[in-house]
């Protein structure tokens, strides 16, 4: 402490000087977090428009409006628009998080200034200044303590730490991690309890929060796997339609045809292979992803979100909160006659305590629980409230989940407080190890301390080794005392710690005439003798009731679930073991890893040690970041859960970050893609199956898209190499494309999940979004339309029907093939007969919508007019709907030769 002070040329009783506070001010600037150097607002427009289907889809939007097609021109602009909007919108939500980082820093701060205490704003303070800081205060800067009494921080937002640290002024190491720096308090954290005063040695960027802050502005937002399959998939269409039109060209000229009339055959070409549609079913499917998920209590903050759940590989799940319920829980108390087990967790006093026959316990039976119990109700600070969303504690979590497990047992706090009066206190103290409450009997009827015929009664509770060197006996079952058998407590409690409970010892003293408590009793020669033991309460945060369910579940679906916590080895690794994270086969070297482990281990060996281990305990929020990308780095799809903001610079780094809605911090939300609003980890096994249904619904709609548009353009090209007239005009293909998008494809995004769609392997990040089982479909279909459309186009002529007549024929053959073909797109295995020709209802509304359409398309003079249609006899129709059918016959032969192969080949995940 006397270095810090030195070094920092403070004063550890008067503090700084006015004068000196200013100068170091203007030196050091602000105690604020610097704001985030990102693009202006025209760039980040601009940005939205960098993508190769949206120059597709600009270069479709000025080809139309050149043919005077100026209605279809603006629809395909307006679907250009709409997108940028949205993700713009996104992108400036997500920016969010560094703001909101800057924020936890503005608060008061009191300080010590020319030995005077004043209040000043916390971007105020600099490097040395003196700073007090009590219960409820947010500590406003890293700070090193130099006085405290009974000072608590909850760290659990910055360190993960389950339970608030217990502050001491001690010298400690310089090489020690940040959650066991117990002489400092860093800036953003809570006081808990206690107060304390110490030097300000970091503001602003330069505390922990700073470095979180620097961590998550460098922190590189990943393309998704469905981004990033869209952009190669843009990218092989561009090539494919550009190369396909300037062949069309180049083979007209060559023909000597006339190069304007070729021309606009090789933009009609391009207009019919472009999928105008593809933009707004990826938004809509995401949309509708985003809705059904909102049912399943996961909001989504970009829309991409939706689908990466699908293709994620390991989950990295904080387990404070997440797997946990964050809220300490007392599961075992063991006495010198028994051993008990207590039921219900969290703060809900819903419970009841079983003797080891399983039956409810009886306090008479066994004197020693009832006083373990009420010493843990007296020698208490915390408070327990019930309100409309549940039960809520002030104070120590400890200390609450002794309240509600003596509640479970019957005894309630009045009870104990009207009974049991307290007059003096000695707080716990970090050298103590305990605190002592001393109470006065205010009954003349039989209770809890008038069994032992006295008026007065001393209730300690603390660690276990402690309570035992103040111990002379422990209670037997008639109440009196019997010789202490210290190994037996030992071993108890550490038979309890190996299950990683957090063991508290309680004993008491009948006393008469006592008015106070002094320290010195215990340590020397007043109380010590008489203390009687009475037990041990062992308590732990618990795992969520769901969780082992939604572990075992993403097991099952090829999905790694790795936990990153904070806390402590063996507490996380008990927690892990309950969850089904870490089985007992798993539990060998290796398998749990710490924060030191990591930071030993050589940057070329840190890949595999992350692949083999299932827990990373003691963690810092770099080491965090560290284990995401070096996931990333073998090609792991991540989802990071987390609820601090310590875990804010990884969930922005991970390929979907989750965040915890009730519990968890606004740095935490802003920096995710996902938010959990009941703060399960079953919701995100929710969320990765709705995740897997929209990728699936999007694969079905571009499956089911391609074919009229590679159709579209082959029979253009055909016509020019034959050199006969176009089977279909560049109007006809756009209202095909538009119509057809919108009434039939879009259906598909409300198609239900397929059955079994949990039981898949997650899919290989690098597989390209068409497999080549999809392409060869993809191909048979196009095939089949143009061989149909020629053949259809090429009979009606040679009846003796107009040119207009044999075009229209062509078109409503695609729509009408187009249609059959929706059903079967509707599964990847199995047939529209089998799945269901109602199970999707808008799948019929579609097809209704569209046959309304395309007889107004044949049928009115109007549109006859504007699509250079006519009317066509019913014998058209009879050969339409022959073709169509025969089309339909083939490809569900195609796939019932391939049924049972699923859509994507999987891969596997990390290890679990």
């Amino acid at each position: 402490m006397h270095e810090v002070v030195l070094l920092l040329e403070s004063d550890p009783h008067r503090g700084l000087s006015d004068r000196e506070a200013e100068e170091r001010l203007a030196r050091f600037g602000p105690n604020s977090l610097p704001p985030a150097k990102g693009a202006g607002y025209l760039r980040r427009v601009l940005r939205q428009f960098h993508h190769p289907l949206i120059y597709v889809l600009l270069a479709a939007s000025a080809i139309t409006a050149g043919l005077g097609e100026y209605v279809d021109s603006a629809v395909i602009l307006a679907v250009v628009l709409v997108n940028a909007l949205v993700g713009f919108i996104q992108e400036s939500k997500a920016e969010g998080a560094l703001d909101a980082l800057r924020t936890m820093v503005h608060t008061s701060a009191r300080v010590i200034r020319d030995g005077h205490e004043r209040t000043v704003a916390s971007e105020e303070l600099v490097p040395g200044d003196l700073v007090l800081i009590e219960a409820g205060d947010k500590v406003p800067a890293d700070v090193r303590l130099i006085r405290l009494a009974e000072l608590r921080i909850d760290e659990s937002a910055l360190t993960g730490e389950s339970v608030p640290v217990v502050k001491d002024a001690v010298v400690l190491p310089d090489a020690i991690p940040v959650a066991d720096r117990h002489n400092m308090s860093y800036s953003g954290t809570l006081v808990t309890t206690g107060s304390g005063a110490g030097i300000v040695i970091a503001t602003g960027a330069e505390t922990e929060l700073g470095e979180i802050h620097r961590l998550v502005g460098a922190a590189e937002t990943l393309a998704t796997p469905l981004t990033k399959k869209l952009a190669a998939f843009s990218k092989a269409l561009t090539i494919v339609i550009l190369g396909l039109a300037a062949a069309t060209f180049a083979v007209g000229v060559l023909r000597g045809q006339d190069a304007t009339e070729t021309f606009t055959a090789a933009i009609a070409l391009a207009v019919g292979a472009i999928p105008e549609g593809l933009p707004a079913a990826v938004t809509i499917t995401l949309a509708i992803g985003v809705s059904r998920m909102a049912r399943r209590r996961a909001v989504i903050r970009r829309l991409p979100a939706v689908e990466t759940l699908g293709s994620t590989t390991v989950i990295c799940s904080d387990k404070t909160g997440t797997l946990t319920e964050n809220q300490m829980t007392v599961r075992t108390v063991w006495t010198p006659n028994g051993h008990y087990e207590v039921t219900g967790s969290g703060y809900d006093i819903t419970g009841e305590v079983h003797d080891a026959d399983g039956r409810p316990a009886s306090l008479e039976a066994d004197p020693a629980l009832c006083w373990s119990l009420v010493a843990g109700v007296g020698c208490n600070d915390a408070t327990l409230t019930q309100r409309d969303d549940g039960w809520s504690i002030i104070g120590d979590p400890t200390e609450a989940a002794l309240l509600v497990v003596a509640a479970k047992a019957g005894i309630g706090v009045d009870d104990v407080s009207d009974r049991l009066r307290r007059v003096a206190t000695i707080p716990f103290d970090s050298d103590r190890q305990y605190m002592a409450t001393l109470h006065q009997d205010t009954t003349t009827g039989p209770n809890a301390a008038s069994r032992l015929a006295a008026p007065q009664v001393v209730l300690v509770k603390g660690a276990v080794e402690r309570i035992l060197e103040l111990c002379c006996d422990q209670m037997n079952t008639d109440g009196d005392g019997r010789p202490l058998d210290r190994a037996a407590v030992l071993q108890a409690a550490d038979e309890l710690a190996g299950q990683g409970l957090r063991v508290l010892a309680t004993a008491m003293w009948a006393v008469d005439g006592a008015e106070e408590l002094d320290p010195g009793q215990f340590d020397e020669d007043g109380l010590r003798p008489a203390l009687t033991f009475t037990g041990l309460q062992a308590m732990l945060d618990p795992p969520r009731a769901a969780a082992a369910a939604a572990v075992a579940a993403c097991h099952g679906a090829g999905i790694a679930v790795k936990m990153v916590t904070g806390d402590h080895a063996a507490t996380a690794a008990a927690i892990a073991a309950q969850v089904g994270v870490l089985s007992e086969r798993e539990r060998v070297p290796g398998s749990v890893l710490t924060g030191a482990d990591l930071a030993a281990l050589p940057a070329e060996e840190l890949p595999d040690a992350v692949d083999r281990a299932s827990v990373f305990a003691r963690v810092s929020p770099e080491q965090k970041l560290r284990l995401v990308e070096s996931l990333q780095a073998r090609g792991q799809v991540v989802a990071m859960t987390g609820d601090g903001v310590n875990d804010a610079p990884a969930l922005r780094q991970a390929g979907i970050g989750v965040a915890m809605g009730r519990t968890g911090t606004e740095v935490a939300k802003d920096a995710a893609d996902m938010v959990l609003t009941d703060d399960d980890f079953a919701t995100v096994e929710a969320a990765v199956e709705e995740g897997r249904g929209v990728f699936d619904n999007l694969t079905k709609f571009i499956t089911w898209t391609l074919p009229t548009n590679i159709a579209e353009g082959l029979v253009i090209l055909v016509a020019i190499v034959a050199g006969a007239a176009l089977p279909i005009l560049p109007t006809q293909i756009l209202w095909i494309n538009m119509t057809t998008a919108v009434a039939l494809g879009l259906m598909l995004a409300f198609e239900p999940k397929e059955a079994g769609i949990m039981t898949r392997p997650p899919r290989d990040p690098d597989e390209p979004l068409l497999t080549g089982r999809l392409m060869t479909q993809i191909l048979l279909v196009s095939a089949l339309l143009v061989a149909g459309s020629w053949w259809l186009f090429e009979w009606e002529q040679a009846r003796g029907a107009g040119l207009a007549e044999a075009r229209t024929a062509a078109v409503n053959l695609f729509v009408v093939v187009e249609a059959f073909y929706l059903f079967s797109c509707r599964s990847f295995t199995q047939s529209a007969w089998r799945i269901g020709l109602f199970s999707n209802r808008w799948v019929i509304l579609g097809v209704t919508t569209q046959a309304v359409g395309q007889l107004a398309l044949t049928y009115l003079p109007a549109m006859n007019s504007v699509f250079h249609t006519a009317p066509i006899g019913w014998d058209a129709w009879l050969r339409i709907f022959a073709i169509a059918v025969a089309a339909s016959v083939v490809v569900a032969v195609d796939k019932r030769l391939r049924r049972g192969r699923p859509p994507t080949s999987g891969r596997p995940p990390a290890r679990a």
